[in-house]
């Protein structure tokens, strides 16, 4: 049998009260992070946060909806078609407007092995 993982969205375990799909660890990805992220409508409480300790850049880019990303101050609309990569030290949140976002989350160390964070893997704690 091919060497093939194939899952529809809602197949993947969720965390964050259903806000993240373990999109990763689902597909058995081991060579970089991948989440699929889901926002409400008018939703401000995106934690404030950078990969400074752990080094990983990310790439961003919304499957459904519009997002405003904030990163060092700067705000940029994201929609789909449109990516963003952020630095690890650069500090991050997402803004959305009127409307939810499905937002694909990429995220890996330039010139390292990827180690995926605990909370990413399947069946590990999750933050509800």
């Amino acid at each position: 049998m091919a060497d093939v993982t194939v899952k529809g969205l809602d197949e993947f375990e969720a965390a964050f009260g259903g806000g993240m799909r373990k999109v990763r660890a689902g597909l058995g990805v081991s060579s970089f992070g991948m989440q699929v992220i889901e926002l409400p409508a008018n939703f401000s409480s995106y934690p404030r946060h950078s990969h400074s300790k752990d080094a990983q850049e990310e790439v961003y880019t919304p499957l459904a909806g519009t997002v405003t990303l904030r990163a060092a101050e700067e705000e940029h609309k994201l929609e789909p078609g449109v990516f963003a990569r952020v630095g690890p030290g650069v500090e991050r949140e997402f803004i959305t407007g009127d409307e939810p976002v499905r937002l694909l989350a990429l995220g890996g160390v330039p010139g390292a092995a990827y180690e995926p964070p605990e909370f990413t893997e399947e069946s590990a704690v999750k933050h509800e």
